[in-house]
């Protein structure tokens, strides 16, 4: 969180102990068809978003999201500190889903954002009450629906520590405070779910575009997501550089 006073400095602890530090999420096909369709279906057309569960396992700080549902979920526009998320609806999948694969656990959460919002802290707390005793902490995974997006749809978070210290001429106070820290995102497959994605793909492609075209409208997107993710690197260095953003 943002700090306007000009005598705060603000530090982010890194995790005592790597046990619970994660080293990237990996999203995988189905989780993404599971997401898009529950924004389509509940969403569309509108301005609200969408939040579900992301079921997986995690080895060594890596966590593998393979299979997602949708939680029954409102939040009011005006008022952001007022929302619902349905427990038992959640309660019940999480039983249904032990009983189809016992190794598939919760691992986060996701939602169709596109950004960080304020009630996310809170579902936050509420995923963390399904997750176990696992070291690991769940994570929250942005998925972008939108069909114009030229990078990966997933952006993924996990939850740190921030200290921030108040030094007055009267005194000197440190306030611990939970914040999202960037973790690395990818998305993976299996054998499988790759021959799925294949024959989706056949049968989704237009026909009436050259290959050629395809390779050029595929460099051009390239090119736009690498210029995308230099232009947020320079307002990153350059918002550290002025002092208003503090250096993760």
């Amino acid at each position: 969180m943002t700090m306007t006073s000009m005598d705060t400095e603000t530090v982010v602890i890194p995790p005592k102990s790597t046990t619970n530090e994660v080293i990237d999420v990996t999203v995988h096909p189905l989780v993404l068809l599971s997401a898009a369709d529950h924004y389509h279906r509940v969403a569309r057309g509108t301005r609200k978003r969408v939040v579900g569960i992301l079921l997986g396992q995690v080895f060594k700080g890596r966590v593998d999201a393979t299979n997602s549902f949708a939680v029954p979920f409102e939040e009011d526009s005006k008022n952001p500190a007022v929302f619902y998320l349905d427990h038992n609806y959640l309660e019940n999948m999480l039983a249904m889903f032990r009983k189809v694969n016992a190794k598939e656990r919760v691992v986060g959460f996701y939602s169709t954002g596109p950004q960080i919002r304020p009630n996310d802290l809170r579902i936050y707390d509420i995923v963390k009450r399904f997750v176990g005793t696992s070291l690991i902490p769940p994570v929250f995974c942005i998925i972008d629906v939108r069909p114009d997006r030229p990078s990966i749809p997933t952006t993924a978070y996990q939850v740190v520590e921030q200290v921030s210290s108040s030094n007055t001429t009267t005194n000197s106070q440190d306030q611990v405070q939970l914040t999202f820290a960037h973790v690395p995102s990818l998305i993976g497959a299996m054998e499988a779910e790759e021959v799925g994605v294949e024959h989706l793909l056949r049968d989704i492609n237009d026909p009436t575009v050259s290959t050629v075209a395809s390779l050029i409208k595929a460099k051009m997107a390239g090119l736009d997501t690498l210029t995308e993710k230099l232009v947020e690197c320079k307002d990153y260095l350059d918002s550290c550089i002025a002092g208003d953003k503090t250096v993760n």
